[in-house]
């Protein structure tokens, strides 16, 4: 066979990309169980995380299968609601059934109405009564996500986790690097009456003399970081409005069964739950 000839080159150069493709998708198929069993195990230890359980990296130290054996211990309850706020499906907690970052981007683009299809948002509740929902959008170079957990009054907020797939380090990467910036989430509330649920603003919550939040639906941006914050803004902002209807018939339902019951103290104040005293007790 003459090897200085065209056709020559053009069936070699062939078989060598055919065979290289073929290795290629072979150890893809290969790693794609451990990739997804890495993926899960992340998504998990990122809403531990938020829901205040230990640290990302004291999760990450445990190993993918202590972190799944850890939340099948505590998760109660899993499933995913409608626009409305009404409940859909159950998520199956035994195969620790949670959505991946591309699933959640396929659910922002519905929730944005980019694209038809089912309204099926995930709500994951724990036995210390916490409840975690996600948060998807865009950053500066590209796609932020995490996970926001609430107390049982549906407004307080006792944890977040944030993540990024190429924000800058050491500006927009802090989102996900620096603890303190997540820190700020905890104790503040969403405020599901204003058309701004949660804001991430420059100096953060206006104070009043005393130095205290005038409103606890704002925390201080990260410095550099316009854009991420924004970014991250519009995702909670964006998400937190999708679920609304759900957070809001929750607190209503917990404060009836808390003030109704007259054979207990009332198990939350009269501003949360719109009971006349603070506590019914017993005749």
């Amino acid at each position: 066979m003459n090897t200085n000839n065209n056709s020559y080159t053009v069936i070699y150069t062939t078989v060598i990309v055919v065979l290289v493709a073929a290795v290629l998708a072979f150890v893809s198929q290969s790693l794609k169980s451990r990739q997804e069993a890495n993926e899960k195990a992340d998504t998990i230890s990122q809403m531990l995380t938020a829901a205040a359980f230990g640290t990302k990296a004291e999760f990450q130290a445990m190993g993918n299968a202590a972190v799944l054996e850890k939340y099948g211990e505590e998760i109660d309850m899993a499933f995913t609601i409608d626009a409305e706020g009404n409940k859909n499906d159950d998520l199956d907690i035994e195969s620790k059934q949670v959505y991946s970052p591309a699933e959640l981007k396929k659910l922002d683009y519905i929730i944005k109405g980019k694209q038809q299809g089912e309204t099926a948002l995930p709500v994951f509740i724990f036995k210390n009564d916490v409840t975690v929902v996600p948060v998807y959008g865009a950053g500066l170079w590209g796609p932020i996500w995490g996970y926001i957990a609430f107390k049982d009054d549906m407004k307080t907020i006792v944890g977040a986790y944030f993540d990024h797939d190429s924000e800058t380090a050491g500006l927009g990467a802090r989102i996900k690097d620096d603890p303190d910036f997540q820190h700020e989430f905890v104790g503040e509330q969403a405020d599901f009456e204003s058309s701004e649920i949660f804001e991430i603003v420059k100096g953060g919550a206006p104070k009043d003399a005393q130095g205290n939040s005038i409103k606890d639906n704002k925390i201080d941006a990260i410095t550099g970081a316009t854009m991420t914050s924004k970014g991250l803004e519009a995702a909670i902002g964006t998400w937190l409005g999708a679920y609304a209807k759900y957070f809001t018939a929750r607190a209503a339902a917990t404060a009836e069964d808390c003030c109704g019951d007259q054979a207990q103290s009332c198990c939350c104040d009269a501003e949360t739950a719109g009971c006349d005293d603070k506590t019914n007790e017993e005749e």
